[in-house]
């Protein structure tokens, strides 16, 4: 009989971008590009993905890694009102700047903070997905000069990785979105509630968001802020769950009605993670901010909410978050039993109301933003006079 030779072959080499088959978070998979990228070209220091909003025209830093000072972070700004870079739409190709000197007298925060922190060139890669624009990806260099034709082929290699990347999280989130938004909009068939509030109300919560992270209350990096703005809608998805005889009650409810009400945010948390494992995203990045969100927006800071009754920061930051710009829309929308009151009664309310019910530092992060809050009340104005029980 033949002696049998077992070849177990050479298991000399180690995946550089092995991080991109774990449980990672964004940051860290972008984090790991970066790293495999130096290694071939050396001169990138920094590469940042920034997203686009459509409804506001809004391009917002999502992601970036930069060893070391970052300080373009949790900014925002129109893309109508940045000529450079609607340029690049317009052309439909990357951009290349190979001295970006140019812009040093750029009016933009972005442009002086770019040159500030000394980079002297760039190349810009738009982002589609299913042919409709979505942000964009900057690779940065201290050195001006550098992107060669040889280094961009190299560099639209890895755009399209980082956007493969991106785009599969994004997709996830949009999934998981959508699923829960259908759920949510099964609920407004029987208890309407306009997209005007979902509009202002998700906007009202990144606007706190970036507020305490920008003032250091809370540590929120711009993924973490972007979740909770596409997550916030999705607060109510437990009334699903309750019968007619208490969602579309005109009068007020009794104890036993009010318990059986308040079980939505058990119900609610339990149809999330439902969604979440029939589309096999249990372990997306930022889900737990769902869960927050849907499960705690009624906890209050004296710990008598529901369902839980968690008290001051027992509650998930997201969920005070959300709670805030909520019942904010509420107060200053019509509803069927009650007319609008203005921002300044409902702030007056808000601020009453602080650190027994609500948490004081979102309710200031509101109102400190006060202009920002009247131009996204006049872009989504109220349509409908009906709305939901607040």
């Amino acid at each position: 009989m033949a002696e049998q030779h077992s070849d177990t072959g050479s298991f000399g080499h180690s995946d550089a971008l092995d991080a991109l088959n774990r449980s990672t978070s964004l940051d860290q998979k972008l984090a790991s590009i970066h790293e495999a990228l130096y290694v071939r070209a050396d001169f990138v220091d920094r590469i940042a993905v920034v997203a686009y909003d459509a409804a506001t025209d809004l391009l917002k830093t999502f992601l970036a890694s930069a060893p070391g000072r970052n300080d373009l972070v949790r900014y925002e700004a129109r893309l109508s009102e940045s000529p450079s870079l609607a340029e690049i739409l317009r052309e439909g190709r990357p951009r290349v700047i190979n001295d970006l000197a140019l812009f040093r007298r750029g009016r933009h925060v972005h442009t002086q903070i770019i040159a500030e922190e000394g980079y002297r060139s760039s190349y810009t890669v738009p982002m589609n997905l299913d042919g409709s624009f979505w942000g964009f990806i900057f690779f940065n260099s201290r050195k001006p000069g550098v992107f060669a034709e040889e280094a961009l082929c190299t560099l639209d290699v890895y755009a399209h990785l980082i956007s493969a990347i991106v785009t599969a999280e994004m997709l996830a989130v949009r999934i998981l979105a959508a699923a829960v938004k259908t759920a949510h909009d099964m609920v407004h068939y029987r208890d309407p509630e306009t997209g005007a509030h979902i509009d202002r109300m998700s906007r009202y919560a990144r606007l706190i968001a970036q507020h305490l992270a920008a003032t250091g209350a809370a540590s929120l990096d711009d993924a973490a802020i972007e979740r909770i703005f596409e997550f916030a809608p999705l607060h109510d998805i437990g009334k699903l769950a309750l019968p007619d005889r208490i969602l579309l009650k005109p009068g007020w409810l009794s104890k036993e009605e009010r318990e059986e009400m308040h079980q939505h945010t058990v119900r609610g948390l339990e149809m999330v993670n439902a969604i979440a494992h029939n589309f096999g995203l249990e372990h997306l990045d930022g889900l737990d901010l769902l869960r927050h969100i849907a499960e705690s927006h009624h906890e209050t800071m004296d710990g008598k909410g529901y369902p839980h009754g968690l008290r001051d920061r027992e509650i998930p930051l997201e969920a005070r978050i959300v709670a805030v710009a909520d019942v904010f829309d509420a107060l200053t929308s019509p509803r069927p039993y009650k007319p609008s009151w203005t921002n300044e009664q409902a702030f007056a309310w808000l601020r009453r109301l602080a650190r027994c019910k609500f948490d004081e530092d979102c309710v200031d992060a509101l109102i400190f933003n006060k202009s920002k809050v009247r131009e996204i009340q006049e872009q989504f104005r109220e349509s409908d006079p009906n709305g939901a029980r607040a």
